[in-house]
């Protein structure tokens, strides 16, 4: 079952179902002990969640109760577009919404290692008028309206959705969300244009949330409907359509009086938060997505962008841009950067100088940073300093006003990359107190016969180098996600020869 031709938007892809090793990777041995201890069967079926702001993806598993249990979450490398539904091609939304994946959607052949189609768009889509097509899951870490992991991360995803198709399961359900439907989220951003399209898809969230079992998602009037069952005294099933009036329904008790609870909890703390004041979202004019903060430390002058940023202490953002990756980023990786004429427009943050304190009698000079020369960034600090946002630039001092006399001394010695990194940590560690580092760290009076400067060393750390890209599976990865080695061979029970009578 082919479909040739090469597709638009960010897939440029060929659909098929075709033998492929890449697509027959064994599901990692980790994964598999996560299910025995879940009580899951490795062919289940799946559920799969996503979020913008969270920039993360979830798979959910059914385990031998009948209810779904989360069995993974994954960071999402990139997302394109806004908070907000796709509404037209070309407008680089990434889809919001539930959609339905079924084993013609599985894409062993992409361009972008493997990928899987949202189905967008669906029948509420189509009856709003919305276009665009071939929006994605994929590899790759870059997005164009689509969802982009790691190749790793995609070949345990695909993994998990094929087996789940070897079990039985017609289709596994998607569901695309701007953020978690939580009342402080809901608060956060209601004053958003899209907050009428959130509410009605929470409804569908809020099934999930209180049920563990997939929805089932019908449309009538252009909007959504969820676990419709027919009434009692009906004769037969509710037929839906997207663009015409709702037929009669009725939703089981069971499932409407927990949904009933839980929005009247959700509702009462969001009157709380409001009533409280809980700050409106801050708009990002122009920023195009988002990327999880794991992958942002780990990128020069990387971005979180419209996801949540890595709040906290220097020491926090640390210990994040040295833990491992999940998956290899690769090197033409494009964090979400601003609007640079909107962000020209706005005022220019106040940030902390940075003071170089000369002899006592003598006045200051004040350092601003400038990108720094390439003879000195070798080091670990450095490069560690580059990927938290510090030590990227020089030290060029502005002096003071012409009556300055020769009695100062100027500032000889730059900087170092940890003396940046230190001076960092003592701006974002609460109780540090800086008047003792100040003290400690000033240069003392100049003397007036000095030795010749000596020339500076050369650096003799070792650079670090960019781990070799190898986007297959394997055991020896860690709970991150980082796989290695070489991709299995198919086996006879392949994906090819499960679904051949699709061909």
């Amino acid at each position: 079952m082919t479909a040739g031709g090469l597709l638009a938007g960010c897939d440029t892809d060929q659909v098929s179902l075709a033998t492929n090793a890449k697509a027959n990777q064994p599901v990692p041995p980790k994964l598999l002990a996560a299910m025995v201890e879940k009580d899951m069967d490795l062919q289940s079926p799946i559920l799969v969640r996503l979020f913008k702001q969270e920039a993360e993806l979830e798979v959910w598993k059914q385990a031998r109760n009948g209810q779904f249990a989360l069995l993974k979450t994954y960071p999402i490398c990139r997302w394109s577009g806004d908070l907000g539904p796709k509404v037209r091609e070309g407008d680089r939304q990434a889809p919001e919404g539930f959609y339905s994946i079924n084993p013609g959607q599985m894409n062993p052949q992409s361009a972008y290692y493997l990928s899987f189609n949202t189905g967008y768009p669906n029948a509420f889509d189509k009856a709003l008028g919305r276009t665009g097509s071939q929006l994605m899951v994929h590899g790759d870490c870059s997005s164009r309206g689509c969802y982009a992991m790691t190749d790793e991360q995609i070949a345990e995803i695909y993994s998990l959705g094929r087996e789940s198709f070897f079990g039985g399961q017609k289709a596994f359900q998607l569901q695309a969300y701007p953020f978690k439907m939580t009342p402080v989220n809901m608060a956060k951003h209601r004053n958003n244009p899209n907050m009428a399209f959130w509410k009605m898809i929470k409804e569908g969230y809020d099934h999930f949330e209180v049920t563990r079992q997939e929805p089932r998602v019908d449309f009538c009037e252009k909007k959504y409907v969820f676990d419709a069952a027919k009434p009692a005294d009906a004769k037969r099933d509710p037929v839906f359509d997207a663009s015409a009036k709702c037929p009669a329904y009725v939703i089981p008790e069971d499932v409407a009086s927990a949904v009933r609870e839980k929005q009247a909890k959700d509702e009462a703390e969001y009157a709380k938060l409001v009533a409280k004041g809980t700050p409106v979202a801050r708009m990002n004019t122009g920023i195009d997505g988002g990327m999880n903060k794991i992958f942002a430390a780990k990128i020069p002058e990387g971005s979180t962008g419209l996801s949540e940023g890595a709040e906290g202490t220097t020491l926090q953002m640390l210990a994040m841009a040295m833990a491992k990756a999940p998956g290899t980023i690769p090197g033409h990786v494009n964090p979400p950067k601003p609007n640079l004429e909107a962000a020209a427009a706005a005022p220019a943050p106040q940030e902390e100088p940075v003071v170089a304190v000369s002899a006592p009698a003598a006045g200051t000079r004040v350092a601003t940073a400038a990108p720094a020369e390439k003879s000195q960034s070798g080091g670990f600090f450095s490069n560690l300093g580059r990927k938290m946002g510090m030590g990227t630039a020089d030290t060029t001092a502005t002096t003071p006003p012409p009556q300055a006399t020769a009695s100062v001394a100027p500032a000889t010695t730059p900087p170092t990359a940890a003396s940046r990194l230190k001076a960092a940590v003592t701006r974002f560690v609460p109780g540090h107190d800086k008047s003792k580092d100040a003290a400690k760290d000033a240069p003392k009076p100049a003397v007036t016969a000095t030795k010749p400067a000596e020339p500076p060393k050369p650096d003799t750390r070792l650079a670090q180098t960019r781990p070799a890209l190898k986007p297959s599976v394997s055991d020896g990865a860690a709970d991150s996600g980082q796989m290695a080695g070489a991709a299995p061979v198919v086996s006879s029970n392949s994906f090819d020869s499960r679904f051949g009578a699709m061909k």
